[in-house]
């Protein structure tokens, strides 16, 4: 690595193996969105985070400001970022009102595009995928779509079941293909080719780094041996579930199997695979690999069951219907993961912000309750989009006639430099956000 002329993006190499650095004071890491020259300050990221079927109807709720605000049960595993949190009421997408099941009310949520029915399959390209297409650029990968739950390519009341397993698509016939396995995941952000290998990426670049690490300030030193060392644990954990038979799905026993090899299963241990994916998004993020991920926790309509949380009688579509108390603990489980996500980058310095004041994080679903009543939509944001948004506050727009979820997305686009003048059904940002 030539230290005297440091590219706009700065790497560590090995053998078939390139990893970006986090932000270090040493060095001018990131690119300028407007030069494309090199510069130390952060980007802003965006991340969408998804649970199907809505939420507790009694416990979804905030009110007042800053850290006096008080936030519902379903809320509270973010609770302790209220200052840096926006509670936003009534957005919804006018589209999403027909049909009136859970497919006809998914498959648009990031577009607001009108949907084909008789199981055809037309919708939108979505927010997430048009800043790939711009921010993405600037990037080893253009954006991260992850998913917990595979698709379901069936068709349910004139509707295909793939408006309710995807809510990122490339193009308005195109959804883009979701990465369920934690270990191909983060391949893309490290690997110089698709298939995996069995050399640690650490191993392989390690040289690189002890040679940059001779370079750079003390301060930094610390810096990049704690990033290292989160890349090498979740290396190591990708690598212990697929030895224990989990998040790779079942493996046969015989050297010749005496049965045909069934098909690939998803993920068994859900709670490890939810909290990897976390951990390759803020991966993605810290060493602006990407600036984008989609992170689908379950499908609408989802099939998921929950037995380290006690809750293995019903799955997850059957139990929202309900204000029950279980429906509660699978709630807040979903929002622990927004939490978890908050919570480390937070903790990762880029000069006089963190990872998460640069970011934004949008939590969301597709309906408010299992009941399917999405006349308003449950949103709630986390980070402060590079200082661009003012957080601690709770916005309501459930009795303005503005208030299409697109909107919305024309503001969180607006805030990393992409302005393109309409989306969906919107015309304009909302001048809150």
């Amino acid at each position: 690595m030539d230290f005297n002329r440091i590219s706009r993006r700065t790497m560590l190499r090995g053998v078939g193996v390139t990893m970006a650095l986090p932000w270090l004071e040493s060095l001018p890491v990131f690119a300028s969105e407007a030069t494309g020259n090199s510069t130390n300050e952060a980007p802003v990221r965006v991340a969408v985070l998804f649970a199907g079927n809505g939420f507790h109807s009694k416990e979804w709720f905030a009110e007042g400001e800053g850290a006096n605000m008080k936030v519902g049960k379903v809320l509270e595993p973010i609770a302790e970022f209220r200052e840096q949190l926006l509670f936003i009421r009534g957005l919804y997408n006018q589209e999403a009102m027909k049909g009136n099941i859970h497919s006809s009310q998914t498959g648009n949520l990031l577009s607001g595009a009108p949907l084909a029915s008789g199981g055809d399959i037309r919708s939108g390209t979505s927010f997430d995928q048009m800043l790939a297409q711009t921010v993405g650029r600037n990037t080893k990968v253009p954006s991260l779509v992850l998913g917990c739950e595979k698709s379901n390519p069936s068709v349910h009341k004139d509707y295909s079941m793939l408006y309710s397993s995807h809510i990122s698509w490339s193009s308005p016939t195109t959804p883009t293909p979701l990465e369920l396995y934690p270990a191909l995941a983060f391949d893309r952000l490290f690997k110089d080719e698709a298939q995996r290998g069995d050399k640690s990426v650490l191993d392989a670049v390690i040289e690189d780094a002890s040679d940059l690490r001779r370079k750079i300030s003390s301060a930094d030193q610390h810096k990049l041996d704690e990033y290292l060392d989160s890349v090498r644990d979740v290396e190591q954990r990708i690598d212990s579930a697929g030895q224990r038979g989990e998040l790779q799905g079942w493996r046969p026993t015989l050297d010749k199997p005496n049965i045909p090899r069934p098909p690939e299963g998803i993920p068994q241990d859900i709670a490890e695979h939810m909290r990897l994916m976390c951990d390759i998004l803020v991966l993605g993020f810290q060493t602006d690999t990407t600036r984008v991920v989609t992170l689908k926790l379950n499908n609408d309509h989802s099939s998921l069951r929950f037995p380290h949380l006690g809750v293995d009688y019903m799955i997850h579509h059957l139990l929202s219907h309900s204000d029950t108390a279980d429906w509660l603990k699978v709630n807040q489980f979903f929002m622990e993961q927004m939490g978890y996500i908050a919570r480390k980058l937070n903790a990762i310095s880029e000069g006089e912000r963190t990872t998460l004041e640069n970011s934004m994080i949008m939590f969301c679903s597709s309906m408010m309750t299992g009941n399917h009543n999405n006349d308003e939509l449950p949103v709630v944001m986390l980070g402060r989009g590079g200082g661009r948004i003012d957080t601690g506050r709770v916005l309501n727009y459930r009795d303005k006639s503005n208030r299409q979820m697109c909107r919305l997305f024309l503001s969180m686009m607006d805030k990393t430099g992409v302005r393109p003048g309409t989306f969906g059904d919107a015309t304009e940002p909302l001048d809150e956000v």
